[in-house]
Order: C-alpha cells, then structure tokens, then sequence
C-alpha cells in the first residue's frame, strides 16, 4: 500500500521502491530529505517515467473560460514540444494569482531548450512530490486518516 501512495507522489517506480524499502522514517522532515535524494539520484529513463505518469498543472475550480482556453492551448504547444505534461508546483500562490502564474510560466519555459526544460522539470517534479508527500503525511496524521503506525511512510515495511 505505501508503494502505491508513493507512487502517487513521483511516477518513477525507482523513487518509491527507494522511500518505501528505507521505512519507517521518525519524522516529516528525515522523510523529505530522502525524498530530495531519491529525485536528485534518479536516472533519466526514471525521470522520463516519473514526467510520463505526470498531468499537466491544472486552476482551481472558479478560473475565467478564458484563462482555461489559454491554458489548455499552451498545455498542448508544450508538450507538443517537450513530449511530457508541464510540471510546476505552485504550492505558496493563493488561487487567485496562480492562472498567472501558471500561463507565466508555460510562456517563460517554452523558450527553453529541452535539456535546460528536462532539468527545470526534474525540479519542478520534486517540488511537486515534497509537496505531495506533506499532503500525505498530513493525511496520515489526521483524524480522518490512518494512523502512522498502520500505514504510511512511516510504519515498519511488511
């Protein structure tokens, strides 16, 4: 079960066997750096896999038609070029700024060249799986969720 919630994290199958054999983690903060280290080891055919599994950013419910007519065209020039979904994380910019941030930063990257735009990728996708690893944690945490001890990044593997 860890290895599939991992999975949800960052695509790459090398990623989360890496998180989920070096369980239990003590605490939030030993889980994200060997995540750091697990995204910053991974090979590129891992990174191809993980950016495969990925979907592009999407606005929060509430964004102008116009603004996801923009997005959705850009979203498509991008991976027209690249050849895998646009990643970025924009956890810390409120709803309401992020549909700029966002076509911001798909024109921004577009003029990339794809290896510059592969590695911007690979960080943006760490990002992205820290940040999702602190939802799951929270998750894990919460009163609704599972303990730590039954499931999760932190329980003994078994």
């Amino acid at each position: 079960m860890a290895h599939a919630a991992l999975l949800h994290c960052c695509g790459s199958r090398r990623w989360a066997h890496r998180l989920a054999v070096h369980r239990p983690y003590p605490d939030p903060g030993v889980l994200l750096a060997a995540a750091d280290e697990a995204s910053y080891d991974l090979s590129q055919a891992d990174l191809t896999e993980a950016l495969a599994a990925e979907s592009s950013a999407e606005l929060e419910h509430g964004a102008s038609y116009a603004a996801l007519l923009a997005l959705d065209a850009a979203h498509a020039e991008y991976e027209r070029k690249f050849g895998h979904a646009f990643v970025i994380c924009l956890d810390g910019h409120p709803p309401e700024e992020q549909a700029d941030q966002l076509l911001a930063a798909i024109r921004r990257r577009m003029g990339h060249e794809v290896d510059e735009e592969r590695s911007i990728s690979a960080d943006e996708l760490r990002r992205v799986a820290q940040a999702r690893l602190l939802d799951l944690t929270r998750w894990l945490t919460s009163a609704d969720g599972l303990t730590a001890e039954e499931f999760g990044p932190f329980a003994p593997v078994g």
